[in-house]
């Protein structure tokens, strides 16, 4: 199976729904578009590529450990958000619009897990932010007008502190492949793709686009954009910092404050709110709080790493799988009455105990994983975070109920 056809399947759909002579054909397709990224994901040995040295700077394409687990859980989120969409959208004359942006910022996303070297990484990130935009502003009321141009700017401070910071780092490493880059980042390079990621990944002060594009958003592509797209952001850190080489405390350091920020104010901000993708907004700032928490652990601490790498890429993959389903549950509990409204809330149960981290389930293996990791920092932090984390657990159960 070939990693590039998996990558491009989308985009190349989503380009053929232009041609009316073809668009019913297509339109009933554009859900399945994440089939084979899935069957990848779950088949492919660890180890396979795709080389095209002719195409952008060099571009690598391939199945390891971290990015089997990415590809698996966004193939799975962007699947189910797709099967969504095709009842949400059926009446809709401007569905293929939406399908449009869904499938080349599925391309990207999906392109993203499979990327081995920075400029295919960084064309498959922007491939994906950038569409996402036109999910975004879908609906073309003030709101959303006011939600994507929020977001279109935080994306360009976001894409411009990243391509700076690749090409410092492509410079001091003399190479584009990620494993180089990784560990020849210069100081001013890291600081660069943290901020730069970190647009993505809802750091504070610059999260400001998730709490106004979430509500705004198509339900199908909320699911996805807290789901799977915020992740780019965990996925760039782990793939272009340097976690496991020298420690950097100062960086370090303030990792795990902008962390413990996320993790904890969200969470309060989120129990104000009424408006329920408004709340899942929040939930996913303080969710992304703790995987923060892992990068700043890796940066603070190297040694810390080997733990720390599986605990963050499980936490991914839960948290992806329960805020897109919470997501894609918000229009059916809208919709519903009676008993059918009693069996969708027991239904959204799940998801919501397990982000809660109800003992036994995905997210309960999730956060104790990280929780072992973040115990091998130096003093004070493990005391610190010892009292912290039951806070923003406690905050997090309370929000899912």
């Amino acid at each position: 199976m070939d990693a590039l056809s998996v990558a491009l399947l989308p985009l190349a759909l989503a380009l053929l729904l232009w041609p009316q002579a073809i668009r019913g054909a297509c339109l009933q397709l554009a859900a399945w578009a994440p089939l084979p990224a899935l069957a990848l994901a779950l088949l492919a040995s660890d180890g396979l590529t795709r080389e095209l040295p002719g195409l952008l700077l060099g571009v690598q394409l391939g199945v390891d450990a971290t990015g089997r687990l990415f590809l698996l859980f966004s193939a799975l989120v962007w699947l189910a958000a797709g099967v969504y969409a095709r009842g949400y959208l059926r009446h809709d004359p401007r569905r293929h619009v939406f399908w449009f942006f869904f499938l080349v910022a599925q391309s990207g996303s999906l392109g993203l897990a499979l990327a081995q070297d920075a400029a295919s990484f960084y064309t498959f990130f922007t491939l994906m932010t950038f569409a996402a935009w036109g999910l975004v502003v879908y609906s073309r009321d003030t709101a959303a007008q006011r939600a994507g141009w929020v977001y279109l700017v935080m994306a360009l401070v976001g894409e411009a502190a990243l391509l700076v910071g690749l090409i410092v780092s492509a410079r001091a490493a003399d190479s584009l492949l990620l494993a180089d880059m990784a560990s020849a980042a210069p100081p001013v390079a890291v600081a660069l793709l943290i901020a730069g990621f970190g647009v993505k990944a809802g750091l504070p002060l610059l999260h400001m686009w998730l709490p106004l594009a979430h509500p705004i958003a198509p339900v199908p592509a909320s699911a996805v954009l807290s789901g799977v797209m915020i992740k780019a952001g965990l996925l760039g850190w782990m793939r272009f910092l340097p976690l496991s080489t020298e420690p950097w405390p100062l960086l370090g350091a303030a990792a795990l404050l902008l962390g413990l920020l996320a993790a904890l104010i969200a969470v309060l901000i989120g129990l104000t709110q009424r408006q329920p993708k408004v709340l899942l907004a929040y939930s996913s700032i303080s969710q992304m709080g703790f995987m923060t928490l892992g990068i700043g652990a890796a940066l603070l601490h190297p040694g810390a790493w080997p733990a720390l790498a599986p605990a963050l890429a499980l936490y991914a993959l839960h948290h992806g799988l329960a805020k897109g389903t919470l997501f894609l549950g918000v229009a059916a509990l809208a919709q519903a009455t009676g008993a059918a409204r009693r069996w969708a809330l027991a239904m959204q149960a799940l998801p919501a105990l397990a982000l809660a981290g109800l003992p036994l389930s995905s997210g309960f293996w999730a956060k104790d994983g990280l929780k072992q990791a973040l115990s091998n920092l130096p003093a004070p932090w493990p005391e610190a975070l010892s009292w912290l984390l039951p806070i923003g657990a406690l905050g997090t159960t309370l929000l899912m109920l």
